[in-house]
């Protein structure tokens, strides 16, 4: 009865909102137009290449690193698709001067990566600094530079110490904002002379979603009837390791403020997983389940760094399910971003399961916010559909989501911090096959005119980075998925461009030229 007057009040409430295309699919190039209209992209617009340290990087245990979370949880059978894991990955450790080359050849000016928190502090906060970890950012950050290369520095992306999770659970323990703000405090003071773009966390709403919700990522915690976990609570720790997460930001953004930003002259901001949903209907329930929605994905991260409070709706449907900020926590928090950075693929249909009743799945319990995820509607797919199950090929997403955060957040800066197009490797699929990747060309092309569309309208986006430099480890999907601009062998590791790459480079230059030339 309670829940049922909670959803009568909340529907009162809320009832008181030319890009290129191949000229032949056989051509080696797309022409990008914007008819005579100069480029919408600003002079000091970003275009780069996106990586993450697990799935780049290898090393495993060289040079004093330490196990990672992603370490241990990859050599356990079962957990990734094709048995495979990071110990060699890409071999960018050693290998990021060929990539540099790569990555100048395309004409981007930034890269954005992530460093791997066992690679510098091994056991957290309770060991020594690994030098040899230091050095080699250093290194990777230098090159970069020489090349006319701006490093676009995530602090952590997914990977994490496996000491934090084998001492006190990792986010789940108030203890793991110490330790982030230790190892932040020593990125800021090793790396910030040059790093000018600081990124926090990348996509804190999936990595509670499927390290404490679905069991999927390491730590692998879950409970019946979201997943097969040995150990979890899904209905309640995704809201405390994400409060610790929130936390963890804020106090890594105090001490860049306090102690480095004003001499170092860099941004900091956050990175969040950002589908757009579309209502399923036109009726007023699917609206506002498609507001609540966003609001259990990204205004969950994003409200508490702006605002300093968590979504309206999440508290009142959530009730003492969800923590509270103190009110020291609430004024830390605001104002806690000078960008916000946008992981934006795909786009899905939404079902309110508030007023009427949904079959089970993404989204429907009341813990996720009561509505229900979906490709289709009326057996027809809200895009393109691609090789890999969750991907569908919705361009209008693009200009939707930017303006939807542009709203929301008074037009706070956003970075365009990944979009991509991925397939699925095939048994009998040949090395040419993969480097004739029109669609994914396509996809770009669509997805880039959605998004100088929302610029045209006012929408300040400062830069876009496509995902990926390189075909590469996709997590428990392991190399059965490819997203790269370039083909990586996996036998031989040899890199060889995609017609994806040529494309890119010619848009770069292009746009690279109408900027020179307006400025």
């Amino acid at each position: 009865m309670e829940f049922s007057l909670l959803c009568i009040g909340y529907l009162a409430f809320h009832m008181l909102v030319l890009m290129p295309l191949p000229i032949s699919s056989e051509l080696l190039t797309l022409k990008q137009s914007f008819g005579n209209n100069p480029s919408p992209f600003p002079p000091n617009f970003l275009f780069g290449t996106a990586s993450a340290a697990y799935q780049y990087e290898g090393g495993y245990l060289s040079d004093g690193k330490g196990l990672n979370n992603w370490d241990v949880y990859t050599h356990k059978p079962g957990n990734v698709v094709d048995g495979s894991n990071g110990d060699i990955a890409l071999d960018h450790y050693h290998r990021y001067l060929e990539d540099i080359d790569l990555m100048a050849s395309l004409g981007v000016d930034s890269y954005r990566f992530s460093i791997s928190w066992a690679r510098i502090l091994p056991k957290g906060r309770f060991g020594n600094v690994n030098l040899a970890g230091i050095h080699f950012y250093n290194k990777l950050i230098n090159a970069l530079m020489l090349k006319g290369i701006q490093p676009f520095v995530t602090l952590n992306h997914i990977d994490l110490p496996q000491e934090m999770e084998d001492r006190y659970g990792s986010w789940l323990s108030p203890e793991s904002q110490l330790d982030f703000a230790y190892f932040a405090d020593l990125c800021f003071q090793s790396f910030g002379d040059r790093v000018k773009y600081w990124i926090t966390f990348n996509e804190p709403n999936f990595q509670v979603k499927f390290g404490y919700r679905v069991g999927t990522f390491p730590p692998s915690r879950c409970s019946f009837p979201f997943g097969n976990c040995t150990d979890g609570d899904s209905e309640n720790e995704p809201f405390i390791a994400a409060q610790n997460i929130i936390l963890s930001h804020a106090a890594a953004v105090n001490i860049y403020r306090s102690k480095y930003q004003a001499k170092q002259g860099g941004s900091i901001g956050i990175v969040v997983n950002g589908a757009w949903f579309e209502p399923i209907s036109n009726s007023i329930a699917d609206k506002l389940a498609a507001q609540r929605a966003q609001s259990f994905t990204i205004d969950w991260f994003l409200d508490p760094v702006v605002f300093g409070r968590y979504p309206p709706v999440m508290q009142s449907i959530l009730g003492s399910t969800l923590p509270e900020f103190s009110k020291t926590e609430k004024e830390m928090l605001k104002k806690g971003v000078d960008f916000i950075g946008i992981n934006h693929y795909t786009s899905y249909y939404v079902q309110d399961c508030m007023f009427s009743v949904c079959e089970p799945g993404t989204g429907t319990s009341r813990t996720e916010g009561l509505w229900r995820q979906n490709s289709q509607k009326n057996g027809i797919p809200i895009g393109e559909p691609t090789d890999v199950e969750w991907l569908h090929v919705y361009p209008r997403g693009m200009e939707k989501i930017i303006t939807y955060l542009k709203k929301r957040y008074n037009n706070i800066p956003m970075i365009i911090t990944e979009n991509g197009y991925g397939e699925v490797t095939k048994p009998n699929s040949t090395i040419e096959d993969s480097l004739q990747d029109t669609r994914r060309a396509k996809y770009m092309a669509g997805y880039l005119d959605s998004l100088s569309t929302a610029i045209r309208k006012g929408a300040d986006v400062r830069g876009y980075f496509a995902w990926s430099l390189l075909d590469n480890f996709e997590w428990e999907f392991g190399f059965t998925r490819r997203f790269g601009l370039h083909h990586v062998d996996l036998k031989t590791l040899a890199r060889t461009p995609k017609f994806s790459a040529t494309w890119y480079k010619n848009f770069i230059a292009e746009h690279a030229n109408v900027k020179i030339r307006d400025s």
